[in-house]
C-alpha cells in the first residue's frame, strides 16, 4: 500500500465532488421488559453530598451494593452482588501506603447534581432530558442489556448516557452514575463508560460506582485508573479482585513488598484461577516491581472474562482466536477501542462494533487505512481497502459504482453486509444522480442513510421507481413525505415483499404511521390488509408515550432502547411505531426516520 485510505475523500475526481454535497442529517461518531409501567413511589435516596457523545456529530450495576468481575468466572453483568468478607482493617491499608488526597479548593470539585460530559453546546441533551424519576430510569438501564437492533439507537442512547443531566431528587448521583456507565459497558462504549466514571470525583464515588469504575478501567485495559478506588473496593467489594488490584497499584508505586504479600494472600485463599493471578503478575512485572517473569499459558482456559481481557490487553499478551471467537459482542467494542490492542484482533472486531454503533463511517475506514498501511497487511484487508479506494476515487461514476457493489456483494455474515454500507456511507453520497444504477439501487441509499445523509438520498427519489426496496427506504428516510404515499402503494410493495411474514412491509407500515406520513384511513386499511394491530397497548407502550408527553427525550431514547433488545427479525412493527411516534413528538425526528430506514435495510 502506498497511500493511506484517509486519503479516499482527497482523492475523489472533480465530477464526484460536484455531484453532491455530502452532508449528513444526524451526527454519528465514534425492551423494556414487561414489568416496567408507572413506576411506584420511590424510598427516600441516601442525600446527595454538597459541592465538593454518541457525541455528537462526529460515538451494570446491582439494585444494591457493588457487582464486581471474579476473575475467575464470567463477566459480572447487573444483578449481583459480592459483599465484603474476610476484612482486617488495618491490614488492607498496608497495600497502599498512602492514599490519594484531593488539593483542589471546594469550589473546584464535581458536583453530583449534575454529572455528564456532554451538554447541548458540545452534542448533548438537556439537563432535563430524563425527568425527575431517578430510580426509575435506574431501574431500566439496569434490564436493558446492550445489544441492540437497530445502530442508530445505540448512537441516540449513548449520546443521552453522555449528556450532562441533572440528578433527580430520587436518587444518589454517583449510583445513577454508575447506571449509566454500566449500560455503555454492556453497549460495548468502554470510552464512553469512562467518561461517566471520570465525571464523579472518586472519593464521591459510591459502593456502585466503584465497582462500575472497576469494570470500566478493565474494559479500557487501565490498570491504573482502578488505583484511587481501590481502599473504598478493599472495605466495600470483592475482596480478591481488589487485592489484586491493590497490588498492581502498590507495584506502580514502586512497592515491592506490600505487592507480593498482597498476590501471596490471594493465591493462598484459593478463591481465585491462578491464570488471573499470573495476569496480575505480568502487569506487576512491567511495572518493574514483579520478582521473576511470568509465561502465559492459555491451555485450558475457556472462556474471556473482564479481568483477562483488560490485564492481557495492557501488558500485549495475544489472546487466541478462540476465546476470541466466543467473546460477548460487547468485548468486541472494547477492542476496537483499546489502541495497545492487536491490530488483527481490532479489525476482525471492527465490523460488529460498526454494525452495532461503536464506530462512525470515518472511524471505521481510519482502522482499515491504519491497518492497511502496515508494511506487510493481509492480503484479504488489502485487497478491501483497494476497492474501497476505487468506491471513493475512481475517475468515473460507473467505476465507483461498481467497486461499491463488489464490497456489498462481498460480505459474508449480516454484520459485515452492513458494516460494508456504513464504510461506503461518503462515497454513496457522492455519486452522481444520473449514475445508471439499475432497478432497485437499495443498497445504494442505505449505505448513504447509514451515515445521515438524508438530502443526497433525497435526490434519488425521481430515478427509483414506487413499490421498490429503495423507495420504502427513502419513504420513510427521506427529509420530506413522498408524494402519492396510500394504503394501495405499501400493497404494491407488499406484493413483492421476499422477508419472513412480510415483516418488511409490516415495517415500512410501522415507520410511515409513526411519522405521521400516513392518514389515518390508509393506515388502518395497510394495517388490516397486512394483519398488524400498531394500536396495541402495553406497559411498554404506555411508558414511552408517557415519556413523550413529558418531552422527556432522554427518557424516551432510554425506553426506545429497551423496546429494541436482540435483532430485527423479532422487532414487533407496534414497537417500531412507538419509538418512531415517541421521538417525533420530543423533537427526535431525524434519529426516527434513520431508525426507521435502518429497519428497512436489515430486514
Amino acid at each position: 500500500m502506498t497511500k493511506k485510505l484517509l486519503a479516499l475523500t482527497l482523492g475523489l475526481s472533480g465530477s464526484a465532488l460536484a455531484a453532491a454535497l455530502v452532508l449528513p442529517v444526524v451526527a454519528q461518531e465514534s425492551l423494556l421488559p414487561e414489568g416496567f409501567g408507572t413506576p411506584a413511589p420511590s424510598p427516600s435516596p441516601a442525600p446527595t453530598p454538597a459541592p465538593s457523545s454518541t457525541p455528537a456529530p462526529k460515538g451494570p450495576v446491582a439494585p444494591k451494593g457493588p457487582a464486581p468481575l471474579t476473575p475467575s468466572v464470567a463477566p459480572t453483568l447487573p444483578g449481583t452482588e459480592t459483599a465484603a468478607t474476610d476484612t482486617d482493617e488495618g491490614e488492607e491499608d498496608g497495600l497502599l501506603s498512602s492514599r490519594l488526597k484531593y488539593d483542589l479548593p471546594p469550589g473546584a470539585r464535581r458536583l453530583l447534581t449534575r454529572v455528564g460530559p456532554l451538554t447541548p453546546e458540545t452534542g448533548g441533551m438537556a439537563p432535563d432530558a430524563f425527568g425527575v424519576r431517578g430510580q426509575y430510569a435506574a431501574a431500566i438501564m439496569r434490564a436493558t442489556n446492550g445489544n441492540l437492533a437497530s445502530r442508530w439507537g445505540h448512537i441516540l442512547l449513548r449520546r443521552a448516557l453522555l449528556s450532562a443531566i441533572d440528578t433527580p431528587k430520587t436518587i444518589n448521583g454517583a449510583d445513577l452514575a454508575a447506571d449509566r456507565a454500566a449500560l455503555l459497558l454492556r453497549m460495548g462504549e468502554s470510552i464512553g463508560a469512562r467518561w461517566i466514571v471520570q465525571s464523579v470525583d472518586y472519593d464521591r464515588a459510591s459502593r456502585r460506582l466503584v465497582s462500575a469504575a472497576q469494570q470500566t478501567y478493565l474494559a479500557t485495559a487501565d490498570p491504573a485508573g482502578m488505583c484511587p478506588y481501590v481502599p473504598a473496593g478493599l472495605a466495600h467489594g470483592d475482596q480478591q479482585t481488589w487485592r489484586l488490584s491493590a497490588a498492581i497499584c502498590s507495584g506502580l508505586t514502586g512497592e515491592a513488598g506490600p505487592a507480593g504479600w498482597a498476590i501471596g494472600r490471594v493465591r493462598s485463599s484459593g478463591k481465585i484461577a491462578n491464570f488471573d493471578i499470573l495476569l496480575a503478575e505480568r502487569v506487576l512485572g512491567a511495572t518493574g516491581a514483579g520478582r521473576r517473569s511470568t509465561t502465559i499459558e492459555w491451555d485450558n482456559i475457556d472462556r474471556l472474562t473482564n479481568w483477562r481481557f483488560g490485564m492481557a490487553t495492557a501488558t500485549a499478551i495475544p489472546i487466541p482466536a478462540a476465546l476470541r471467537a466466543s467473546q460477548p459482542g460487547y468485548m468486541q467494542g472494547w477492542t476496537v477501542l483499546a489502541p495497545m490492542g492487536e491490530m488483527a484482533d481490532r479489525i476482525a472486531a471492527a465490523p460488529a462494533a460498526a454494525a452495532r454503533g461503536v464506530l462512525s463511517s470515518e472511524a471505521y475506514i481510519s482502522l482499515l487505512s491504519t491497518a492497511a498501511s502496515e508494511a506487510e497487511p493481509p492480503a484479504e484487508l488489502a485487497s478491501e481497502t483497494d476497492t474501497l479506494r476505487s468506491a471513493f476515487g475512481a475517475g468515473a461514476a460507473a467505476d465507483r459504482y461498481a467497486a461499491m457493489q463488489t464490497l456489498w456483494g462481498a460480505a459474508a455474515n449480516p454484520a459485515q453486509r452492513y458494516a460494508v454500507l456504513i464504510a461506503t456511507a461518503r462515497a454513496a453520497a457522492a455519486l452522481p444522480v444520473r449514475t445508471e444504477v439499475g432497478d432497485d439501487p437499495w443498497q445504494l441509499i442505505g449505505s448513504m442513510l447509514t451515515g445521515g445523509y438524508d438530502r443526497n438520498a433525497l435526490a434519488w427519489v425521481p430515478q427509483v421507481d414506487v413499490g421498490t426496496r429503495a423507495w420504502a427506504i427513502l419513504a420513510v428516510g427521506s427529509p420530506r413525505a413522498l408524494d402519492g404515499m396510500g394504503a394501495g402503494r405499501i400493497g404494491t410493495f407488499a406484493n413483492d415483499d421476499d422477508s419472513a411474514d412480510q415483516l418488511r412491509s409490516k415495517l415500512l407500515l410501522a415507520g410511515l404511521a409513526g411519522l405521521g406520513r400516513l392518514d389515518a384511513g390508509d393506515a388502518s386499511s395497510a394495517a388490516d390488509s397486512l394483519g398488524v394491530d400498531l394500536g396495541r397497548q402495553t406497559r411498554w407502550t404506555r411508558a414511552i408515550d408517557e415519556a413523550a408527553k413529558r418531552r422527556e427525550p432522554g427518557m424516551v431514547a432510554l425506553i426506545a432502547a429497551a423496546g429494541m433488545q436482540g435483532d430485527w427479525a423479532k422487532m414487533p412493527p407496534y414497537h417500531l411505531y412507538h419509538i418512531v411516534r415517541a421521538l417525533r413528538d420530543v423533537g427526535l425526528e431525524a434519529e426516527a426516520r434513520m431508525i426507521a430506514a435502518e429497519a428497512l435495510v436489515r430486514v
